[in-house]
């Protein structure tokens, strides 16, 4: 050991909780309960002259999640152990609840990330610090979280496959401000298995991490020989890269696997190697709070950075779209339960808890089956995936029902032959909201009521209200556009029309009696009491924008008509909503290697990438309230790509339905929404991640991820003469880098005065191991895109998304 310090090597002993990867996730819960207990048995060994070679060991628990599940199983005498070692400081805790993707949002991740400081603070003890493993990366709103959970301290042990540490280098401390302003002190550390690379476990060496003359998978031919030579190598590089300290920390796993037991014998090896090498290079199995105590006390300084830190790993939500969708929908109503009862009077309390947890294994990072690429056929991948994804179903089941329990208590009537055609419209939130209100007739039976028409009414005005009428697969849809104060409730009455409006033609508008509408008209058209949108097969017009497409190139144009402000970006390659399809050739069976070799690329050099073609368009309806136009696209890839643009007619509001029917293919690939909005030259881009609104590509660290973030509710193009808000209810991963095979650019390599393209990233496959093999099958995705003084701030317009999303809650009543 010729090095030229005299180092210390700090060891996290701890297993990376992946729950689905390597096993069935119930057997991985098994798995870690059992490993608990099978750390407290080490300690309790560890203190008596018996197995005084395992003096020193220390156990981290990586996530509270798997405490949790011990706890649920443990005796009243397991409890009193484990608490026992905790105080030692045998067995630490992080505040860690699981190892997450982005897309739990603000108060659900805060709630989570509580509870083991919630569990310890009774045991006199504080939860100071957390670690992560595997992913790398979180929202600015994560460091937040922590923060208010009492957390000072975050050990980010990241996978640089497919992803990057942040600042440029790892084995680097920082400080972290969050939105708020506190400051998280973060070490930026190896991958979570670097000291089984260094040879720490003598039953389990790897070479991941590090490739040499000598790899190992397993148990070495000669370990002293290579833990020697790679510890050596190891620390003179950091001596060479001006490495600050005298220390340095890994973490080692007890075997070659995530969801790894804890194994003594490492303690054994480092008593044999401090023996040694113990005066060149001393190895100690230390806590995360040890740790960073003693890096709080060195001398060399800690810069400060703020911002998001984009996870490059959120991106397997896209491998099950519709999976994500059902969360994210979930999500989104459990938040309105809670707004509507904010006393759990109605909800019962163990359902919405029950929801939550199955929320957040939703959310966690672990997408599969480690060869669900591999061999998609396999039982285990099949059972693995419907597991993943009843964590949405079943969320989706609790929350709902919940729901139904609250608006039951709210006056909703089930069911019965003398039901009243009364409704009720409530506001969850608290503050106005101007938002269709959707009442329906049940089949055929009940619209036999109205076969001379129907009206509807405002009870308490007794005004009659536009609506417009559509049926759909529940019966008959009745849509009305209300205007609510906060936590305001309205009641609406539907009844015979008093009035029948007569319908006939008319001998200036240029729409020929094959209902083709493709030659303007030269007479401005009748006022009407209740005017249409004018629709051509061209464009669209409502009094407040005109949206004009060409055959081919889709969507061209989208204009505000009151302000003359063009939204689509001319500099951008695509149309709005224009479908952009992407495949790498996988090579026949071998999908493993050209999956392994994309990088942070997300394809593969030789990708084929193709773009929708507008083929086609359709008048759907144009009634008093809105218009709906459908828009088709022959794509690759897809069977079916159509656009619904419903345009409101007394709003500054466009929804638009995505829908598609996707072929299966095993090769990886890629699908975009092209997004190409901006609101003037100098407009700014927002997103909404859980915890803070920021833009992409400024507010964030250093070396962090600029092509894809995962967001919340929506995102917002503010300028000085206004704003454009868009809800994405069902797609929360945003591309902002280029689609082109090349060099990627994190934070800081940006070009200065550079554009930002923008789309959704609605489907991908490409991951080697754990994604789902193929993206077949049907889809719809939706967008709500509102603009004005109402979105004039990226704060409004986000609010804008959220009340799009939610909507308005309406029931039958009395």
């Amino acid at each position: 050991m010729n090095n030229k310090k005299k180092w210390t090597i700090y060891v996290i002993h701890h297993s990376h909780t992946d729950i689905g990867y390597t096993e069935r996730q119930e057997k991985i819960e098994q798995y870690h309960v059992d490993f608990i207990r099978q750390a407290i048995a080490i300690c309790e060994a560890a203190q008596t002259e018996e197995r005084k070679e395992w003096a020193g060991f220390k156990w981290t628990c990586e996530t509270f999640w798997a405490v949790e599940k011990f706890l649920e199983e443990a005796t009243e005498a397991e409890k009193e152990q484990f608490a026992a070692a905790l105080r030692r400081g045998d067995i630490e805790l992080s505040g860690t609840y699981l190892n997450m993707t982005e897309l739990i949002n603000f108060e659900l991740l805060g709630s989570m990330l509580a509870r083991a400081g919630q569990f310890a603070r009774p045991l006199g003890l504080q939860v100071k610090s957390a670690m992560t493993a595997d992913i790398n990366g979180y929202s600015w709103g994560y460091a937040q979280a922590l923060a208010d959970a009492g957390v000072e301290n975050l050990l980010s042990s990241i996978h640089t496959h497919h992803g990057m540490f942040a600042i440029g280098r790892k084995q680097f401390p920082f400080y972290w401000e969050t939105p708020k302003g506190n400051r998280l002190l973060v070490w930026s550390g190896e991958h979570y298995m670097m000291g089984n690379d260094l040879g720490i476990n003598p039953d389990g060496a790897l070479s991941y991490t590090i490739k040499d003359e000598d790899p190992v998978w397993g148990i070495s031919k000669d370990h002293w020989k290579l833990a020697e030579t790679r510890i050596a190598r190891y620390l003179d590089q950091l001596e060479k890269e001006q490495y600050p300290y005298d220390f340095v920390l890994v973490n080692v796993m007890g075997l070659l696997r995530d969801n790894s037991a804890p194994n003594p014998g490492i303690m054994t090896f480092i008593k044999e190697w401090n023996q040694k090498h113990g005066d060149r290079v001393e190895i100690e199995m230390t806590t995360l709070n040890r740790y960073f105590e003693l890096l709080r006390q060195q001398e060399a300084e800690i810069p400060v950075y703020s911002g998001d830190w984009p996870d490059w790993w959120s991106d397997g939500v896209a491998s099950t779209a519709m999976h994500t969708q059902i969360f994210r929908n979930a999500q989104r109503t459990l938040d309105v339960v809670k707004r509507l009862d904010q006393e759990r009077k109605f909800a019962v309390s163990s359902d919405i808890a029950q929801a939550e947890q199955q929320l957040m294994m939703y959310a966690e990072h672990t997408w599969g089956y480690h060869s669900s690429i591999s061999e998609p056929w396999h039982i285990m991948v099949q059972e693995l995936a419907v597991r993943k994804e009843a964590y949405a179903a079943n969320a989706s089941r609790l929350v709902h029902a919940s729901l139904d329990a609250v608006l039951k208590a709210r006056g909703d009537v089930l069911l019965r032959a003398d039901r009243a055609f009364t409704y009720k419209v409530i506001n969850s939130f608290d503050y106005p909201v101007e938002d269709l209100a959707h009442f329906y007739l049940e089949e055929q039976w009940e619209a036999d009521y109205f076969r001379q028409g129907l009206e509807v009414v405002d009870e308490q005005s007794g005004e009659v209200v536009h609506h417009q009428q559509e049926k759909v697969s529940r019966g008959y849809q009745i849509a009305v556009l209300v205007k609510l104060g906060a936590k305001e409730e309205k009641r609406f009455r539907i009844r015979e029309a008093s009035k029948t409006v007569p319908v006939t033609t008319s001998s200036t508008r240029l729409r020929g009696a094959d209902r083709i509408h493709d030659i303007r008209d030269i007479f401005p058209p009748v006022q009407e009491e209740s005017p249409r949108l004018f629709i051509t097969e061209n464009h669209i017009e409502s009094p407040y924008v005109r949206i004009a497409w060409r055959a081919g190139e889709g969507i061209v144009s989208w204009i505000d008509k009151q302000t003359g402000q063009e939204f689509i970006d001319p500099r951008q390659t695509h149309g709005a909503f224009t479908p952009v399809y992407e495949v790498t050739p996988g090579g026949g069976d071998d999908q493993m290697t050209v999956r392994r070799i994309m990088g942070r690329n997300r394809k593969g050099m030789n990708v084929q990438r193709s773009e929708g073609v507008l083929s086609g368009v359709k008048e759907i309806t144009n009634g008093p309230v809105y218009g709906i136009i459908e828009l088709k696209y022959q794509v690759q890839g897809m069977s079916h790509y159509s656009l619904f643009l419903k345009v409101f007619k007394d709003r500054k509001r466009v929804d638009v339905s995505v829908r598609i029917h996707k072929d299966s293919v095993w090769d990886p690939e890629n699908v975009y929404v092209a997004l190409p909005f901006h609101a003037g030259g100098s407009s700014e881009l927002w997103f909404e991640k859980a915890g803070a609104v920021l833009r992409p590509g400024v507010d964030q660290i250093p070396g962090t991820c600029t092509d894809f973030y995962c967001i919340q509710e929506g995102l917002a193009v503010i300028s000085p003469q206004g704003g454009l808000s868009i809800a994405t209810p069902d797609t929360p991963l945003m591309q902002t880098g280029p689609l082109e095979y090349g060099p990627r650019l994190v934070q800081g390599q940006q070009e200065e005065n550079s554009h930002t393209s923008l789309y959704a990233w609605v489907l991908t496959n490409y991951w080697e191991t754990n994604f789902k093999a193929t993206l077949g099958g049907f889809y719809e995705f939706r967008y709500m895109l509102q603009w004005g003084s109402e979105a004039g701030t990226a704060e409004q317009a986000i609010q804008l998304c959220h009340s799009a999303n939610a909507g308005t809650v309406a029931f039958r009543t009395t």
